[in-house]
């Protein structure tokens, strides 16, 4: 995919992610769903396959999820820059890609945690502190629920997406009510998807 961005594209791609940043509630993944109409619906600049390759890989990976940010950011990039077969131009708009969205995403959010957390701290004992820590969580989790609906409804496999739908039942069940380590269902689950059976 071959796409052309001007100076004007590039910055909007960074105010976009400083606008998402601040709405990160729960983490980065909650803005998947916005990143997909923005990258994908609205300005065609990735994939679907680009667009999921890039969650999936930053999932999949060690370290933090925030991630795939970085890797839609290097897929904008080099796309801009021809393709990976264009050489090194397209990995340097690649670099700059994944520079753009990670400091967009990082820097208010960054800024405003610091400041909140220290302000939260020095006021945790006020009741209106309690309320607004207590009623963010029904946002965090409808936030994750929406971006799990629109990975699966890519996914668009309905003769087989019976059993991923157990599958994440059974390992919510697990999460919610054992304390068995999140390692563990992340080894059942890369086993069986390589016995084909998710």
């Amino acid at each position: 995919m071959t796409i052309t961005l001007n100076a004007a594209d590039w910055l909007d791609l960074f105010v976009r992610y400083l606008s998402l940043s601040l709405l990160a509630v729960g983490g980065a993944i909650g803005t998947a769903p916005e990143m997909h109409r923005y990258l994908v619906v609205d300005r065609h600049w990735l994939t679907e396959s680009q667009f999921n390759g890039s969650i999936a890989l930053a999932q999949a990976a060690p370290g933090p999820n925030v991630l795939f940010v970085a890797l839609m950011g290097w897929n904008v990039g080099l796309n801009a820059g021809g393709g990976a077969a264009a050489g090194w131009r397209a990995y340097g708009l690649a670099g700059a890609g994944a520079v753009v969205t990670m400091l967009g995403m990082l820097l208010p959010s960054g800024v405003l945690t610091y400041t909140a957390t220290r302000w939260a701290h020095r006021n945790r004992t006020r009741r209106s502190v309690r309320a607004f820590k207590a009623g963010m969580a029904p946002i965090v989790i409808g936030l994750l629920l929406v971006t799990g609906w629109l990975l699966t409804a890519a996914h668009d496999q309905p003769a087989r997406d019976w059993r991923l739908w157990l599958l994440t039942a059974a390992a919510t069940l697990v999460v919610w009510r054992t304390r068995l380590h999140l390692l563990w269902l992340i080894g059942a689950g890369a086993l069986l998807g390589a016995l084909g059976w998710v």
